[in-house]
């Protein structure tokens, strides 16, 4: 190879020079921009401070690779572009530099091997288990999320909300009576999914007292993108309430832990997903994979209604299927809901 194709030349070392300063002022911009959008929804788990603070390295060791890569590809289209009169010519022979082919090869693996050491550090940290721990199942079925809890006598108790002590870790043994769908509480920054004949679990501590939304993260049908509930964290007090008054069969908390009025029949149509497949004007509601109640229900009396929540196969509106509303609302919902909900729809479908 001839010697002048592998002398840099005082202009080529300026470029570098230059590029360098380009790369740096543009890794920190970039670096700081990372950091400062607020990527996520409201941290509410333990578990969540960890996967942020794995996210932020990730932007920090991500953005000068991103650059220097640009910064480069750029350059070479710039400084080795095609000039006029050079259509039919081919470049000089290269062999290429190999101390150089060592480091770019050498560096980003040692950096993946660090980063991929990191995240198996979290991942671990955040799957440990706490002997204390409650436990929750939660089955997904189209449309909707039910939870399960054990009281202090071990009586099964079913929520169509889910309700979670503050500071307290929780075991969530994950279900799908159906298609495979995925348990996501954005604000927990963890997820996992709900497999048809399989039981995975995961494991999250709340750590701040509010309401966070609970989110189906894998496309499941129609009334996929309305499976949408509630995660409710609380005091630990407040909680343990709430579990009695469920398993007594109560309105919770003559509502919601922590006392309060009974929840309206509106409240208890949003809170257990029947916006998700039925279209209801007075609930704002437009699903279609159910029948739009305000036409079916127009002429029906409450026990009709009644029956059709807890045994909706008992009926078929035509042009609709069997087994396609979940058939346990009659176990999930306490009597003082069904009663709610019943009555609520029988007022605002016209009759």
């Amino acid at each position: 190879m001839d010697s002048e194709h592998n002398t840099s030349t005082p202009e080529d070392r300026s470029h570098v020079k230059a590029l360098l300063a380009i790369g740096v002022i543009a890794s920190a911009i970039g670096i700081a921009l990372g950091l400062l959008i607020d990527w996520f929804p409201t941290q509410a788990s333990e578990e969540g401070k960890q996967i942020d603070t794995l996210w932020d390295v990730l932007i920090i060791c991500s953005v000068p690779v991103f650059v220097l890569v640009m910064t480069v590809v750029l350059y070479s289209v710039w400084r080795y572009r095609m000039k006029p009169g050079e259509e039919h010519k081919d470049g000089p022979p290269i062999h290429g530099n190999t101390r150089l082919e060592i480091i770019w090869t050498a560096i980003p693996a040692i950096i993946l091997v660090a980063l991929c050491s990191y995240a198996y550090v979290v991942l671990t940290q955040v799957e440990e288990a706490d002997a204390r721990a409650l436990n929750v199942t939660v089955v997904g079925q189209q449309f909707t999320w039910t939870f399960y809890y054990k009281d202090s006598s071990g009586k099964t108790v079913s929520s169509p909300q889910l309700y979670v002590p503050r500071g307290r870790q929780v075991n969530f043994t994950v279900e799908s009576d159906d298609v495979i769908h995925d348990f996501w509480v954005p604000a927990f920054r963890l997820k996992i999914d709900a497999v048809p004949g399989i039981r995975t679990h995961l494991r999250a501590t709340p750590k701040t007292v509010g309401q966070y939304p609970v989110v189906c993260a894998e496309l499941c049908g129609l009334g996929h993108a309305a499976m949408r509930q509630t995660a409710h964290v609380v005091e630990p007090a407040d909680f343990d309430k709430w579990l009695r008054e469920r398993a007594a069969g109560a309105a919770p908390g003559g509502a919601a832990p922590g006392g309060g009025a009974a929840p309206s029949g509106k409240q208890v149509f949003n809170d257990s997903g029947c916006g998700a497949c039925h279209a209801l004007a007075d609930a704002g509601t437009t699903g279609g994979v159910g029948p739009d109640l305000d036409d079916v229900l127009a002429d029906k009396d409450a026990a009709f209604i009644e029956q059709s929540i807890v045994d909706p196969n008992a009926v078929i509106t035509p042009g609709f299927s069997a087994n396609i509303m979940p058939p346990n609302f009659g176990q999930t919902l306490q009597p003082a809901e069904l009663d709610a909900v019943v009555k609520y729809l029988d007022e605002v479908t016209g009759k």
